[in-house]
């Protein structure tokens, strides 16, 4: 699919700077041939479980569903320890951020999730970066560096209907609108939205994030610690690049 936007691209990958924002899948397909890297933003979980991973200087391999043995025979050809489930008892690395927190430098962590990693790799050859509220600010200076004088693509994840339809997800608008403040650069209507969303919405991002769906989901399961994790904006200056098939630190 190749979208126009106001004559900001020409055939093809997009030649100037600017700045387009797609949600979820679609989004990807959209936006990947147009622009010269894509930045996945999974706020609950996937890109603050990678952010604070790799910056602990893991390499996190994503992982595109939880069906069990097929990750684990990923892993196992990775020489990476694949996550347990969220409920895993015993104190294992899972898409739980807070499980991450002490994950060991030089770790292979094989993270499953049927949203932010399967986005990950649905990118074809165009640079993938992975972004949140956490590293909001490197995240766009590390996309601006790599597309140089090219156009960046945002892509909100959104969540999942139970029938794999998209839920937009206002943590990921905030998150996409926060990396596209940042960079401060040209925006499409729709990039131009979320930036607008995270600048009115800054003041209380964790209030908002606590009370909307997704956080409310996670609290309400006891995962309240990985909403506060996620919440904890410009906390990291990592940005994780996506390069022989895991994230790392760009």
């Amino acid at each position: 699919m190749q979208l126009s936007y106001g004559g900001m691209c020409e055939v093809g990958r997009c030649r100037v700077e600017a700045v387009l924002a797609e949600w979820g899948m679609a989004g990807i397909e959209a936006l990947r041939e147009q622009v010269s890297v894509l930045v996945i933003v999974d706020v609950l979980s996937f890109s603050t479980a990678v952010d604070v991973a790799v910056s602990r200087g893991a390499a996190v391999f994503p992982f595109p569903t939880g069906e069990r043995n097929a990750a684990q025979a990923a892993a196992d050809r990775a020489g990476a320890v694949l996550a347990q489930p969220r409920r895993a008892a015993g104190g294992q690395f899972s898409l739980s951020p807070i499980s991450l927190r002490s994950i060991p430098a030089g770790t292979k962590l094989m993270l499953p999730s049927p949203n932010g990693a399967r986005l990950s790799l649905a990118c074809g050859g165009t640079p993938v970066i992975a972004g949140c509220l956490r590293n909001a600010a490197a995240v766009a200076q590390a996309a601006h560096k790599m597309a140089g004088s090219g156009t960046i693509g945002v892509i909100p994840a959104g969540e999942l209907w139970p029938d794999g339809s998209l839920r937009p997800a206002i943590e990921d608008l905030l998150g996409a609108g926060a990396i596209i403040h940042h960079l401060a650069l040209p925006c499409s209507p729709e990039a131009q939205v979320a930036c607008r969303a995270f600048r009115s919405a800054v003041d209380d991002l964790s209030g908002l994030i606590r009370t909307s769906a997704s956080g409310r989901e996670l609290m309400d399961r006891g995962f309240s610690g990985d909403v506060d994790i996620a919440v904890e904006a410009e906390s990291s200056t990592c940005a994780p690049l996506l390069s022989g098939g895991a994230y790392r630190a760009a």
